[in-house]
């Protein structure tokens, strides 16, 4: 994209932040924190207030070793090596401890399943074993640490290696989102596996490991992206034969979040792709070819970012992504929030252009004087609402979305308007403080 076009998008965005903008409403105090970095810090705080155990992070009601626990997980980890603030090292910590016995088993997960969802917590394992590998004292010294150590690789090799070792697939290599939905890949899996598979990879000298992470990414990009619109279909069916599938197996919507898993998971994933690192790729009928697989994600990166300020609309982004103006249509956090860190990181890893800082202004400031009609009560709601104490809540997050299932899910629009909101769901606020931090580094 030109720099005068993204300009011209940024100025646009502005505006209809304003026009979104109307006083507060009584009782919620709505002071402007100009500092992002602050911002993240205070935010992750009161996240912790709210649960204070991992496990309750995004509303839960009893450990378990979930995809947005994972997500929150991430999230905390990214705090303590930013900060070097050990608490948040221990939130993410005591949840893998509590929940992976000392043979590796992980409770409360059923592998058969063959649920990518479930593979999301391994990034965090594989962090926490980086983390205390790096630094014994984190969990009592040498000898805690290698008790901790051996459980931790048991986990991550009997546990969420075997399942992937197994995980059904595409002709072409992709793996299905789930054992019950049969040849369909969703962007949503790419980010719940992927970065556990590069992580994995890198840390114990596995690259093939690292190369089927970029397997999967590449993959799925080549069934799901659309040059009209520069976005990625929510998912595919490589046998067209879903109720929501057209003849190519598209979904036909661009579901925001799912956007933004992907968007993240690249950015993520590249963290553990060393420059030079080449690798095979599968084609589908044993065809193969030789590939740089950093060089693939990063120009997929460069594309995807370019397509997103025509649909941006007072900094924020919308639950049916290339719709924002249709009625009916809402702005959802997520995808704000998933999108910020995503462009932040990219900008500061150098993989988009410098310019780009100043779309991520756009968001911030968005997030914080966006107001709009809630969909679901009669109210004129602020995306991030501070209390009279100071503590922060994120609305208008988008609770769940997916295809198929019973009842049927269609992907249709109607569908995904209608999903359920609430505050503070962990897929748009462990994103939110992370990309408030990146844009602290500007």
């Amino acid at each position: 994209m030109k720099k005068s076009l993204l300009c011209i998008l940024i100025t646009a965005s502005a505006v209809m932040s304003f026009a979104f903008s109307p006083k507060p409403r009584r009782g919620q105090t709505h002071n402007l924190i100009d500092d992002p970095r602050e911002m993240a810090i205070r935010f992750a705080d009161d996240e912790m207030t709210r649960f204070p155990e991992l496990w309750q992070y995004d509303w839960g009601s009893k450990p378990f070793f979930g995809y947005t626990q994972g997500v929150g997980g991430t999230a905390y980890l990214y705090m303590y090596a930013e900060t070097g603030d050990k608490r948040y090292f221990d939130y993410a910590e005591q949840w893998c401890d509590n929940l992976i016995e000392d043979d590796g088993t992980i409770k409360l997960r059923a592998m058969e399943t063959y649920n990518l969802d479930l593979i999301r917590g391994g990034l965090v394992v594989c962090q926490v074993y980086r983390d205390i590998k790096a630094n014994p004292d984190l969990v009592g010294g040498k000898e805690a640490a290698k008790a901790k150590l051996t459980k931790y690789k048991l986990a991550m090799e009997k546990q969420l290696i075997k399942q992937l070792k197994n995980q059904p697939r595409t002709a072409d290599g992709g793996y299905w989102h789930k054992l019950i939905y049969q040849h369909q890949m969703w962007l949503d899996g790419i980010y719940m596996a992927s970065p556990f598979m590069a992580a994995y990879g890198a840390t114990f000298n596995h690259p093939e490991w690292q190369a089927e992470a970029l397997q999967q990414v590449i993959t799925c990009w080549r069934h799901t992206y659309d040059p009209r619109t520069g976005l990625l279909h929510h998912a595919w069916d490589e046998a067209a034969a879903q109720r929501w599938s057209d003849p190519e197996g598209h979904s036909p919507n661009f579901w925001g979040r799912s956007v933004g898993w992907y968007l993240m998971a690249m950015v993520d994933i590249l963290d553990y792709i060393p420059e030079g690192f080449q690798s095979k790729l599968n084609l589908g009928h044993k065809d193969t070819i030789q590939i740089s697989g950093r060089d693939t994600l990063i120009r997929y990166i460069n594309t995807l970012v370019e397509a997103l300020p025509q649909y941006q609309r007072g900094g924020l982004w919308y639950q049916v992504l290339d719709q924002p103006d249709r009625p009916g249509n809402w702005p959802e956090a997520s995808v704000t929030t998933q999108f910020l860190y995503a462009i932040a990181k990219a900008v500061n890893k150098g993989y988009i252009p410098a310019e780009y800082k100043e779309l991520c202004k756009t968001v911030y400031d968005g997030l914080q004087q966006t107001r709009f009609a809630h969909r679901d009560e009669d109210i004129n709601c602020p995306m991030l609402i501070v209390d009279d104490q100071g503590r922060l809540t994120l609305s208008q997050c988008c609770t769940v979305g997916g295809l198929g299932g019973n009842p049927y899910r269609d992907g249709s629009f109607e569908y995904y308007i209608h999903e359920k909101i609430r505050h503070d769901y962990g897929k748009a606020t462990g994103p939110f403080f992370m990309g408030c931090y990146e844009m602290s580094k500007f």
